[in-house]
């Protein structure tokens, strides 16, 4: 074995210099112009895929950003809820200290129960969500309505506020003047089999506006009514609730107050975050994302391949180079460090060529919209939400595979210098 495999016994170990050597290999003109055309197409193809991470990764981020927007017009804050059970009290202790911090700006009684829905002819079951007046300081609900106007009593009747989809199966339109109908079980009879109907609750509103969350779970099945209403129908005492909802203080910090109510509340209850409440619809979102990114990744894998090949005649063509180095005293893992960077700075290259491309992209359609979704969608064009952290992922990832991809023909070299001593 030689005398000169211990890096530390000559100049030529550093870092430094196996990258020196490694950018002027880069960058320098080749003795056959094909290296440097393959090397090129290497760059090239992995500055394509890192593009396409960058505004696949984008698009998903702004997807979520725009649901995220929908959901937050209708949903709340924070929400509380029973770990076990259906009802509590909202008029107990532990509630009161919710109610008195200083945080908490709006704090909302709901009862939420199923029903069934009756407009003339046409009869579907729905969600029937009794909330209290300040419901809509509550939530951006003026901000969704379709048509009409927010409004659940007018000082005469009761009013309902039904969601898109309910008004479109039962031909519902703001201000009709036919009354809906709504019918929940009785809590405290049995059912009358010979009169059926008796069985019931009933009571008449008048639609003064629709509602369109553009989501199919809100707009499908929820009619808001007043809480009154709500308590009427279902035979609910005066301070029994399904839920309570909460607004916080603007520059509140949700988490802090999270975990501050469920301090006070105990395991008793359970406080849901914005992303809690729609917690299975956003694990979906998240899972489409990645098994997405690792596609895209598996397809920039294969591209990176081609580095390989480059390695490859750039050694043959740099075989003289490394006679020479071997005779000025470089040992095999200086020769092996000097290719490895090679094509770790092809990869480099390529992922900040792709990065730069992909992020001037999505910054075009942030703000011309050149892709369209077409008619039907809620919005024109496809959202997109750069992210400095998908960034950073896609770099590091481009150049772990510029890693592995350099690593097979470097490996090869080493092997056949020690062969040769």
């Amino acid at each position: 074995m030689s005398t000169h495999d211990s890096p530390s016994q000559h100049p030529f170990s550093g870092l430094s210099f196996s990258f020196r050597i490694a950018r002027r290999y880069l960058f320098s003109k080749k003795s056959h112009n094909a290296i440097n055309i393959i090397s090129g197409i290497s760059a090239s193809g992995v500055a394509i895929g890192t593009m396409a991470l960058v505004c696949v990764l984008s698009v998903f981020n702004g997807f979520e950003s725009l649901i995220s927007d929908m959901f937050s017009a209708f949903d709340p804050d924070l929400k509380i809820t029973l770990s076990q059970g259906k009802t509590f009290d909202v008029n107990s202790s532990e509630l009161g200290q919710v109610r008195k911090l200083k945080s908490v700006v709006y704090f909302t009684e709901v009862i939420e129960e199923n029903a069934l829905l009756r407009f003339k002819d046409k009869v579907m079951p729905a969600t029937v969500k009794g909330v209290s007046s300040d419901f809509q300081k509550m939530t951006r609900i003026d901000s969704i309505m379709y048509d009409g106007k927010f409004l659940l009593y007018d000082g005469a009747f009761q009013r309902a506020v039904p969601g898109l989809g309910v008004a479109s199966i039962l031909g519902l339109g703001a201000q009709f003047i036919d009354p809906l109908l709504i019918y929940a079980p009785r809590r405290s009879s049995k059912i009358n089999l010979l009169r059926p109907e008796n069985s019931f609750n009933q009571v008449g509103t008048f639609v003064s506006g629709i509602f369109a969350v553009q989501q199919l779970q809100y707009d499908d099945h929820y009619v808001l009514v007043s809480i009154d209403l709500a308590r009427d129908l279902f035979e609910y005492e005066k301070a029994k609730v399904t839920a309570i909802e909460l607004k916080l203080a603007a520059g509140a910090d949700n988490e802090v107050v999270q975990s501050q109510i469920k301090n006070i509340l105990g395991e008793k209850y359970q406080v849901k975050n914005r992303y809690e409440q729609q917690e299975s619809f956003f694990k979906i979102m998240i899972i489409e994302k990645w098994i997405t990114y690792l596609i895209l990744c598996f397809i920039l894998l294969i591209a990176s391949f081609n580095i390989i090949g480059s390695l490859s005649m750039l050694i043959i063509d740099k075989k003289a180079d490394i006679e020479t180095l071997r005779s000025l005293g470089a040992n095999n893992q200086l020769i092996k460090r000097i290719f490895l960077f090679e094509g770790w700075l092809i990869s480099a290259v390529g992922a900040l060529v792709g990065i730069g491309l992909g992020g001037v992209l999505c910054l075009l359609q942030e703000h011309f919209g050149f892709l369209k979704l077409g008619a039907g969608y809620v919005v024109d064009a496809y959202p997109v939400v750069a992210n400095f952290t998908d960034m950073l992922l896609v770099f590091v990832t481009v150049l772990a595979m510029g890693f592995l991809a350099a690593y097979y023909p470097v490996r090869y070299i080493q092997t056949k210098e020690k062969l040769s001593e």
